[in-house]
């Protein structure tokens, strides 16, 4: 007869055992690990967050520098009244083809040529052109305002060399100021996209690009099916920083031309600063500049889809 200390019964089949009931609390958080996140979540708060919703709130306002006592709350005027102002939408416009010309055509396309051919340049080479093209991008941008103004003006540089090869001159910062600002920006800015694209093409591995050589397939060959397709995340990078570079551009355009002949070379940010601290509107000007965020934060929703986007 087995009894209860028998090792037979103890193997015997028994009762499944529960697993404990889990608990519907929220897990929370150790206060240790939310304490080091407070003093930057406070200077965010502070230095970020707090000045952008002050400015929101003066957009809706008619806050002025000068002649008013007090500041009242005019609701979607100020944004109304943009909309119905030529010299607003024709900054708007300027804004666009400076971005476009400057960064989306020249900086990125200019950068991404400096980098391919660096990658077989020697090494002399790539460090002379490398240095050149980061000393104009380490310049202040005032600094490069005047030497691109003395480049363009009437007795500038380039009028001097056009002359010398027996071209016809003309005052680019009267006749072509728009362009001549864009090609500026594109001289000091084409640095950083090429410092962007060498680190992404420096990290394509040579066994496809030589299996493709192999296979017959030339240069642009090469660059459309393969270059292109694996360093298509920086590119989007690429395209989204200097964008939003580009469209908060100032110093540059104010040494040059100070926005003129006639507002021909007068983009947003130059707009603002004219009705804001020259007129002394700050709700107009303030308006406008929300309206810029907005203009940059739809460029970066539209880059950030295109990252996301598989090819």
């Amino acid at each position: 007869m087995k009894t209860a200390t028998d090792p037979g019964l103890a193997k015997g089949p028994g009762p499944a055992a529960v697993p404990p009931a889990r608990s519907t609390r929220p897990r929370r958080v150790p206060l240790l690990r939310v304490l080091p996140l407070t003093p930057a979540v406070v200077l965010l708060l502070l230095f970020l967050a707090g000045p952008i919703a002050y400015c929101a709130y003066i957009a809706f306002t008619d806050l002025q520098l000068t002649g008013q006592a007090e500041d009242s709350f005019v609701g979607f005027e100020n944004f109304t009244t943009a909309f119905g102002d030529d010299a607003f939408l024709n900054a708007v416009w300027l804004t666009l083809v400076f971005t476009v010309i400057s960064a989306l055509v020249g900086q990125n396309t200019l950068g991404l040529a400096l980098a391919a051919l660096m990658q077989r340049a020697s090494k002399p080479v790539r460090t002379l052109v490398g240095g050149i093209v980061i000393t104009a991008w380490v310049l202040p941008e005032v600094v490069a305002g005047f030497l691109l103004y003395a480049f363009f003006r009437r007795e500038g540089t380039l009028n001097a060399v056009l002359d010398w090869l027996h071209l016809p001159t003309q005052n680019w910062l009267f006749t072509l100021p728009i362009l001549a600002v864009s090609f500026a920006n594109v001289w000091r800015g084409t640095a950083f996209s090429m410092l962007v694209y060498s680190a992404a093409l420096n990290e394509i591995p040579k066994e496809i690009t030589e299996a493709a050589e192999v296979d017959g397939a030339g240069g642009w060959r090469r660059l459309w099916h393969i270059t292109l397709p694996m360093i298509r995340r920086s590119i989007g990078t690429n395209l989204m920083l200097i964008t939003l570079q580009t469209l908060s551009v100032f110093g540059l355009i104010w040494v040059m031309t100070r926005g003129g002949p006639g507002g021909r070379s007068q983009t947003l940010p130059l707009f603002m600063y004219e009705e804001a601290f020259q007129k002394s509107m700050i709700g107009y000007g303030t308006a406008v500049a929300l309206l810029l965020l907005v203009v940059g934060s739809l460029f970066s929703v539209v880059y950030l889809r295109l990252l996301r986007t598989e090819v």
